[in-house]
């Protein structure tokens, strides 16, 4: 098993901060549901145990929809979602690689993931919150 490394990092703006601690090489999820495939969001699902608040808790605002299951969390100054509580994942996080840096990773693989069949897929990511 690799070694987990702790990655910082921030809106657009820096009203929100957080960390990640995740593998150098990872692989990334690229869903095309109408959601993330209007806002570019590449997902880096973790468990809860590996994400942290480093400030700006009370910048984010919510939003839900259908189950309501996923809360989708935004910087209410730029906009910007750099995580979010996901509906496959519910007891984990998925921060938006696109926020990361991504020189500081090694191997990136991004993997196409059929959002838009979610009751046929959604299983599949399931296991990627367990610590």
């Amino acid at each position: 098993m690799s070694a987990f490394e702790k990655y910082q990092s921030q809106c657009h703006c820096g009203a929100v901060r957080f960390e990640v601690e995740t593998t150098h090489d990872v692989v990334i999820d690229d869903c095309n549901c109408s959601v993330c495939a209007k806002t570019g969001y590449l997902h880096l699902i973790v468990p809860a145990s590996r994400f942290r608040f480093l400030q700006g808790e009370d910048q984010l605002t919510a939003y839900t929809f259908n189950t309501g299951v996923a809360k989708h969390l935004f910087c209410k100054t730029c906009g910007v979602k750099p995580f979010y509580v996901p509906r496959s994942n519910p007891d984990g996080w998925s921060v938006n690689f696109r926020c990361l840096n991504r020189d500081e990773f090694g191997l990136v693989e991004i993997r196409p993931f059929d959002g838009q069949n979610w009751e046929a897929n959604g299983a599949t990511l399931s296991d990627l919150s367990k610590d």
